[in-house]
């Protein structure tokens, strides 16, 4: 589930999930309330393969041998730091 089968089927499901969310975006509009509540679940739903591509990413980092203080892993510690902090945030958007 968090190797690179996971995280191939991961990134397809964000991109068949992603092709249906734009209206999440339209809150200003007056949806009705059924489609608010389809886009609302499709949104929430797309947090599982974005949960699964964030492990994968740890799992991998995992098993590397590379230093901590080279600066490519900085920048990955940092990306994924930075990813997770701007989905977590912007669920409360």
């Amino acid at each position: 589930l968090f190797g690179y089968g996971g995280l191939v089927l991961a990134m397809f499901a964000i991109v068949c999930l992603g092709s249906v969310v734009w209206a999440h975006h339209m809150f200003t509009v007056g949806l009705d309330l059924g489609t608010a509540i389809f886009f609302s679940s499709v949104t929430m739903l797309i947090g599982v393969p974005t949960g699964i591509k964030v492990f994968s990413w740890l799992y991998m980092l995992a098993g590397t041998r590379d230093r901590l203080w080279d600066p490519i892993m900085w920048w990955i510690i940092g990306f994924i730091v930075l990813f997770t902090i701007g989905g977590v945030t912007g669920i409360v958007l």
